[in-house]
């Protein structure tokens, strides 16, 4: 007996010392994963962008401005139709983006099935890839915080800081005040840009002005967003836009008003008096609206963020600006897509 108690004594002492010698190492060793994988910890960018036909080397212009202008871990979500993917992957994969981060994503037109009225006067607004933004959360699953971009847009400034973005409590969104910049005002008189409610609402319709919105406040440009996701859902964002898309269809509330932006003007009913505001410098706006009009340059210097919303874009001609565009352009290696130039 007493040597099975003594053999028993000799067995615990062992375990015990042998759990004490392995637990120091595999307590260091996870310690080291830790140190040594830093990215891993790094918090991911989304940024979502739309390759459309016609206009894919805008989508490259501003990928590479935003990729070359930040340390960030940026995940680029590029939306494209079934036809248009190809060309924009062998784009990005045959230039110096290749080393990104990026993922393609199909964009399936037959959502907006029965839910866009026909408007002759800007077909170019009828894309469906303008629509793109009010599906966020079907399109981008895994991220609590997301920013879009309109794909003629330019980012001199770190995205982070874009990203940083603090939304109040209880908003979807975060976008730009069309009143919000002094030195943006004499360039919007000057080019008849439209900046309040009355420019994308027509109010003759009793719908509108059931809605209580007054005419004259500020609207917003929806060409930037920065989104949470988790409040897109919980307010069901998607079903409130489709439906004023729908009821646009049937009683044509603004398809035909002097903004012309049929994706501008139900956000803007949906999100009226309930979204936080981006610095007014990271959206700098109207570059497109005039082939004449122009900022100073020592003001578009300092800008984060230039945005050619309006017809005169600048890989066509005429435009403004287009320096300033041209400088983050990346040539399309199968050659389809090529700048309008005077010369050219």
């Amino acid at each position: 007996v007493n040597q099975i108690l003594l053999l028993l004594l000799v067995l615990t002492v062992c375990a015990i010392l042998y759990n004490k010698v392995h637990q120091v190492p595999l307590a260091l060793r996870n310690e080291t994963v830790d140190l040594e994988s830093p990215e891993e910890m790094e918090e991911e960018i989304p940024v979502v962008i739309c390759a459309a036909a016609g206009r894919m080397g805008a989508a490259v212009a501003a990928i590479s401005s935003i990729y070359s202008n930040t340390e960030a871990n940026v995940l680029f979500y590029i939306l494209g139709l079934k036809t248009t993917i190809p060309h924009i992957r062998k784009w990005i994969e045959n230039s110096k983006l290749k080393e990104i981060k990026f993922k393609v994503v199909e964009f399936n037109p037959m959502v907006l099935k029965g839910k866009i009225r026909q408007d002759a006067s800007r077909p170019e607004l009828l894309q469906p890839l303008n629509f793109v933004r009010f599906y966020l959360p079907l399109l981008i699953q895994k991220h609590e915080k997301v920013i879009y971009l309109d794909d003629d847009v330019i980012v001199q400034g770190d995205i982070q800081e874009l990203y940083n973005t603090k939304l109040a409590p209880g908003h979807a969104a975060a976008f730009s005040d069309d009143c919000d910049l002094p030195s943006t005002h004499e360039m919007v008189r000057s080019v008849g840009m439209q900046n309040t409610y009355m420019g994308f609402l027509d109010y003759r319709k009793q719908a509108i002005r059931d809605l209580g919105i007054s005419p004259s406040t500020c609207s917003f440009n929806p060409g930037v967003i920065v989104a949470n996701m988790t409040e897109w859902k919980h307010q069901r964002i998607t079903k409130q836009l489709e439906k004023w898309m729908q009821r646009n269809v049937e009683e044509n509330l603004y398809s035909s008003t002097l903004g012309g932006g049929v994706a501008t003007s139900p956000m803007l009913i949906v999100f009226h008096g309930k979204y936080s505001s981006i610095n007014p410098m990271w959206h700098i706006r109207h570059l497109g609206w005039s082939p004449d009009a122009r900022y100073s340059e020592q003001f578009l210097q300092e800008a984060k963020l230039l945005h050619w919303n309006g017809r005169y874009k600048p890989w066509d001609y005429p435009s403004v600006h287009t320096d300033l565009w041209e400088n983050w352009f990346i040539p399309d290696p199968s050659g389809k897509f090529k700048l309008t130039r005077p010369d050219s």
